[in-house]
């Protein structure tokens, strides 16, 4: 491995108060606290946490208060929070739950196990982070707690994915004294390392190998957790992460001893089965796909041939009403052969793969998030993690081999209550997927030959 550091690091003290921590994690504690203390294990100078205090103006929460009561919606001010968390929720300009919200929170909040079957756009994140959040802030004790021992773990399939969270992990916990910590891969490792290291982290939002990494090189301890987070299973599954994810949940305490919550898109028998071993008699929450992911979205499918699919995209980016867009193919080398055709065309656009190093992904991404880059072609690097408001389309300049795939493509657009265009390419390759999306969708596809503006 390429950073190599001895196993024998030890968990420095710091003086902020912990959670109380189950009768069945009190030996494993009793163990470690008999063990010789090594030299380096050192104070930290962080000061002692206490009780957060409401914002002095209370503007805002009088305007939640006041929000009308609806009875198809459920309030965030009716939830019990704690200020702090909904003071953020309020900045972010959010009064009612969204379904999965609604129906999530009354029982995560009180701790128990969770398994969401749920598209993007649904509103998932904030639920488990919600429920993350506002634990953290109503259990703690005397205790002292030490770096590296994370309270909360939250572990995602990809890096974009896991950016996306930790983002919302930081609005989220704008006015609360939680501190979050991001491992992902293409980041420097010592600088991570560093910061879990010498300060107490509260929650850590992870990929499974970099996770996996800090487990290993006992930089990390998840011994002391109190939730933890599947996000998006069946993508892990895809991509071959779980034997991985797997040792990650053996590093946890038992099911019985921690909160699980575990969020799906699909749920194939290996799944199910994984679901079942690492949560304790949990309520299920189901979303429809079709009653979420393509409830703003304008789908359109072209029938054309491989050879006329440049002509049709070139055109379609020169119409008015498309302000920013993701073109989404299959392969890397195929969106690199897209960004440079595009980009002789004189389009401007930047592409994003897994070819492309992680310190330029996040400059496209931000460069596309801030409107610098209003083209952005992507593998499916993309197709989750990417929340951009102001997206008008998503074109498919080839149809995804894996049908759900295509669900969180066209999630892109059309969110926040906008509407929003998806336009999908179909030749003589790739047509034959058309049934399974169909099926997947619960409706037919609206295919139909180019306009004959588009192919001039």
């Amino acid at each position: 491995m390429k950073h190599l550091f001895s196993k024998l690091v030890s968990r420095k003290k710091a003086s902020v108060k912990p959670v109380p921590k189950p009768e069945d994690k009190l030996a494993s504690k009793q163990a470690r606290s008999s063990e010789a203390t090594p030299p380096n294990r050192n104070k930290t100078s962080q000061p002692q946490t206490k009780k957060t205090k409401p914002p002095k103006s209370d503007a805002w929460l009088k305007e939640m208060q006041d929000a009308p009561i609806k009875d198809d919606s459920t309030r965030f001010i009716d939830l019990g929070l704690d200020e702090t968390l909904l003071h953020g929720i309020y900045d972010l300009g959010f009064f009612y739950c969204t379904p999965i919200q609604a129906k999530t929170l009354p029982h995560t909040l009180l701790r128990q196990d969770a398994i969401g079957h749920s598209q993007t756009g649904t509103g998932k994140t904030a639920a488990f982070l919600i429920t993350i959040i506002n634990t953290l802030l109503n259990h703690r004790s005397d205790e002292e707690r030490y770096a590296s021992e994370p309270r909360a773990a939250i572990i995602a399939p990809t890096r974009e994915l896991a950016l996306q969270i930790a983002q919302d992990a930081k609005d989220l916990c704008k006015h609360t004294p939680l501190k979050t910590a991001t491992l992902i891969g293409g980041i420097d490792y010592e600088k991570q390392r560093k910061l879990i290291q010498d300060q107490v982290i509260d929650i850590v939002i992870a990929t499974p190998g970099r996770l996996l990494d800090f487990l290993s090189q006992k930089a990390l301890f998840l011994d002391q957790l109190e939730v933890l987070v599947l996000d998006e299973a069946d993508r892990m599954l895809d991509m071959g992460f779980i034997p991985q994810v797997t040792n990650i949940v053996r590093a946890t305490p038992p099911k019985e001893s921690r909160q699980t919550l575990l969020f799906s898109a699909t749920f194939p028998s290996e799944v199910l089965k994984l679901a079942e071993g690492w949560t304790l008699n949990p309520m299920k929450v189901a979303v429809a796909p079709e009653q979420v992911a393509t409830k703003n979205v304008d789908q359109k499918l072209y029938l054309v041939t491989a050879k006329d699919k440049y002509k049709v995209l070139l055109n379609l980016l020169q119409q008015k009403e498309l302000t920013q867009a993701i073109i989404f193919a299959n392969r890397r080398d195929e969106t690199r052969r897209l960004t440079e055709f595009l980009k002789r065309k004189g389009i401007q656009c930047a592409m994003l793969s897994g070819e492309v190093a992680q310190n330029l992904r996040l400059k496209t991404l931000e460069n596309f998030r801030s409107g610098k880059v209003p083209i952005l072609v992507a593998t499916d690097v993309a197709g989750r993690g990417i929340h951009v408001d102001n997206i008008s389309h998503v074109i498919n300049f080839s149809l995804p081999e894996d049908p759900e795939d295509y669900i969180h493509r066209i999630g892109r657009t059309g969110r926040a209550g906008s509407s929003g265009t998806a336009i999908s390419f179909a030749c003589e390759d790739d047509s034959f997927l058309i049934p399974a999306l169909e099926e997947l969708l619960g409706e037919p596809l609206d295919c139909s030959q180019p306009p004959e503006e588009l192919l001039r």
